[in-house]
């Protein structure tokens, strides 16, 4: 079996990958008639963001708590109740109770995953071998991407046909696969991590552990900037379909479903490759910069189109060599404090990123938006190859012709 599908030799993952691709699929159908409703009602990109930053609050305020549970309790009861109370909140949007439901179940949302995300992450790294954790993560990516392209596409043509409502009743079915595979799953084969020392346990030795690392300090930040004003594309898009591009919601659609398919090719090259390195990290920073800045002068939808499939595959190999770099780089029994820190870095992000490419498309427009975003982030990538190249000793990117060297 090919290093990349190596993972999938183990049962647990199996069922994981499975019923994640299921749920993740439910995840995205209900994204799309979510972020069309808003839309439709509101006609706000700015409205969308506040959704977004909602979602993205209660991480930042109680995930470094979530990473220190999860690095002391059992992750898979937790898991199961975690999932069971994600498909309630898909069946309250059922209710129709205009915008200010939708808030609360984005902020409730949001609570859930401050807990879950760090669980999620340990649970994931304990089903494989440590030296197959960036295949396991590389796969993941590809088949997250490949359950939000059947998640967009059916979802795309649901919205149109059915309304908002069936996308989200689906949504909530979508969580049983996922208890049904952790209630299957054969704990005795997994991997057990290591666990701190009683003292080493708390939220403050997790941060104090995090901020002796300046790799993982320089990385975090361009995580933040990369995702703040280049990743918040199910707002600026959305902008630019109802805006610019004179879309409508199939074309809305259209653009999500490419931007999954660029998604599952950018996982697929990470996999394939197995580069998941600073190098590469750097690399694709700086080329989906500089393809949001050229995606702002997209003439059409289909011109739109062509830029949001590489800048999909770049997004996926980006935060996935965040990801990998973020666990393998980090002590395991850290590992929950660690990726809630990362969590807390993407939270963030939507918290502030979300509503300004909001409120920019409605103040300046979406063109201008993705200029000055795209910008921002190509200095910003350049600004941290810099700063990596001075901490790690990495050699920058060179256009010279190498000078041969004396057998």
């Amino acid at each position: 079996m090919a290093p990349m599908f190596a993972p999938l030799r183990v049962r647990n993952f199996r069922l994981w990958a499975a019923a994640d691709l299921v749920s993740v699929g439910g995840t995205w159908m209900q994204v799309l008639g979510l972020n069309w409703l808003i839309l439709s009602a509101t006609g706000s990109a700015a409205t969308m963001g506040i959704v977004v930053m909602l979602q993205s609050l209660p991480v930042l305020l109680l995930g470094s708590w979530g990473g220190a549970l999860a690095d002391r309790l059992p992750a898979r009861p937790m898991l199961i109740a975690f999932q069971a109370l994600r498909a309630v909140l898909a069946l309250t949007l059922l209710l129709h109770g205009g915008v200010w439901m939708i808030y609360a179940v984005a902020l409730a949302s949001g609570v859930i995953g401050s807990f879950e995300g760090p669980v999620l992450g340990r649970f994931g790294s304990a089903l494989v071998p440590k030296e197959s954790l960036g295949s396991a993560l590389a796969l993941g990516s590809v088949l997250s991407s490949a359950g939000r392209i059947g998640g967009m596409a059916l979802g795309g043509v649901l919205v149109g046909l059915t309304g908002p409502g069936v996308l989200f009743g689906i949504n909530a079915a979508s969580y049983l696969a996922v208890i049904a595979a952790l209630a299957l799953m054969r704990t005795g084969e997994m991997r057990a991590l290591p666990v701190a020392a009683p003292s080493e346990r708390g939220v403050v030795a997790g941060l104090r552990y995090v901020l002796a690392q300046p790799v993982v300090l320089i990385v975090l930040t361009l995580s933040f900037l990369l995702g703040a004003l280049g990743r918040n594309y199910q707002v600026s898009m959305a902008a630019m379909v109802a805006g610019p591009l004179n879309g409508t919601s199939g074309s809305y659609g259209l653009l999500s479903t490419v931007f999954a398919i660029g998604a599952v090719l950018g996982g697929l090259l990470l996999a394939g490759s197995g580069r998941s390195t600073l190098r590469v990290l750097l690399a694709t920073g700086f080329i989906i910069s500089v393809l949001q800045f050229t995606s702002g002068l997209a003439p059409n939808v289909l011109g739109f189109a062509a830029l949001i499939l590489p800048i999909a595959a770049g997004a996926v190999i980006f935060d996935t060599v965040v990801a990998t770099r973020i666990q393998l780089d980090t002590r395991e029994d850290m590992r929950g404090r660690v990726l809630a820190t990362l969590g807390l870095v993407s939270s963030l992000s939507g918290i502030v990123g979300a509503p300004l490419v909001g409120w920019l498309c409605d103040a300046a427009g979406p063109r201008e938006t993705l200029l000055l975003a795209g910008a921002v982030t190509t200095v910003a990538a350049l600004t941290g190859a810099v700063a990596l190249a001075r901490v790690k000793g990495l050699a920058l990117p060179t256009f010279r012709r190498p000078v041969p060297q004396p057998a």
